[in-house]
């Protein structure tokens, strides 16, 4: 049998990944103004996601301990196969509803059922793959390592909302491509990606509680952070499309372009700050709050193509040094005999944040287009000033 080479490895999870990322994020351009153009109310676009983000919280930390007894790799199949079906099945509805065959209630209730469906398998693969790179990394190469993870997947997140400038020829032709890519992607992991070494267990691991308090703070910190994050992804589309008073298919393109800027930032925080300096996972989360309330009230009091995209600029910087020190820091928090489990915590944080930003942020767009911006710059600047006491609560498990 071929030794197992952790950097042949890391390369090609690393090159998975930034198929995962596109994966998340090709949706998002489309989606405000493909709802508007199918008859969708904001509230309605928004709980699609909000519905998909609820499952992908239920099941992530199944998906993680269970990649605890299956192993990483087959468990990250699942996740990469359930991206393609899912994406061709929720693109499927979204035609139905193009073309008239469905609309009304019926419409509405058949996207969230298929996007549900998809979010259930989709679960598996983030967990299964941040406790895969920490089945290769030992705790003074976690940091780095969570970081290049997450690099690959914002540059993912950059390709994605290229791909939705594909939506001038048609509103539905992303969603097609990313389904193809998607099928692509979980070709090449099976067959290019090795299980890592490491101690098989015989069941799945206890359930690791998100009151834990070795990850407490990190947990507190991760879901509003990711709220906030929800509420952008989601409402950026309506904002845009209003204030500057752009047709489905500009707005699409205007925002794919405003996601782009945020990856890359993302990108440059976690591929060249994070990999060059040596900083304590906690601190780069309290480094990025300044940056992230920055970005939150440029929009909620500018108006600007210019000046709105320079903010998703602004929050993609600060969501690259959040991202590596929130998932580095659960990881060095736990003993290897739990990555899978806190991957599986850990990762349901964002889908979690998913579920409240959407929704939240859909009902206060509808009383005010400022009001989601505002609010959260608030949140985040009374988030800032906990840190330096949850700061206090932080363990490391050394391993």
């Amino acid at each position: 049998m071929q030794e197992f080479s952790p950097t042949n490895a890391r390369r090609t999870l690393l090159v998975s990944l930034v198929s995962v990322g596109m994966g998340f994020t090709v949706l998002f351009p489309v989606l405000a103004p493909l709802g508007r153009e199918i008859g969708l109310s904001e509230i309605q676009i928004t709980s699609i996601i909000s519905a998909s983000g609820l499952i992908v919280f239920l099941a992530s930390p199944i998906w993680g301990r269970q990649s605890d007894v299956w192993g990483r790799k087959r468990v990250m199949l699942v996740g990469l196969f359930g991206v393609a079906l899912g994406t061709a099945l929720f693109t499927t509805v979204l035609l139905w509803g193009l073309t008239g065959a469905l609309t009304g209630t019926a419409l509405f209730l058949a996207l969230v059922a298929a996007r549900m469906l998809h979010a259930t398998v989709m679960a598996a693969s983030m967990p299964a793959a941040n406790a895969y790179m920490a089945d290769i990394t030992d705790a003074s190469t976690r940091t780095k390592g969570m970081g290049a993870a997450g690099a690959a997947n914002n540059l993912g997140s950059i390709l994605g909302p290229a791909i939705s400038a594909l939506a001038v020829i048609s509103l539905l032709a992303p969603l097609w491509i990313m389904a193809a890519v998607a099928l692509l992607n979980a070709l090449f992991v099976w067959r290019f990606l090795p299980e890592p070494p490491r101690q098989a267990l015989s069941k799945r691991p206890p359930r690791l509680k998100y009151t834990d308090p070795r990850i407490l703070p990190f947990i507190v910190v991760g879901v509003l952070m990711f709220t906030g994050m929800g509420i952008v992804q989601q409402t950026i589309g309506f904002r845009m499309q209003d204030a500057l008073g752009l047709n489905a298919a500009d707005t699409a393109q205007a925002v794919g372009m405003a996601m782009m800027l945020s990856a890359g930032c993302s990108l440059l925080a976690q591929a060249v700050i994070v990999q060059r300096l040596n900083i304590a996972p906690f601190t780069l989360l309290r480094l990025s709050m300044p940056l992230l309330i920055l970005a939150f009230v440029l929009m909620a009091i500018t108006t600007s193509q210019l000046s709105l995209t320079l903010a998703m600029g602004v929050l993609g910087l600060g969501m690259g040094l959040a991202g590596p020190g929130f998932m580095a820091g659960a990881s060095l928090a736990v003993p290897p005999e739990e990555q899978g489990a806190v991957a599986g915590v850990a990762g349901s944080c964002g889908p979690l944040g998913f579920t409240i930003g959407p929704l939240t942020g859909g009902a206060l767009y509808q009383v005010a287009p400022q009001l989601p911006y505002a609010l959260t710059a608030v949140m985040y600047a009374l988030l800032f000033l906990a840190m330096f006491w949850l700061a206090k609560k932080v363990t490391q498990h050394q391993h």
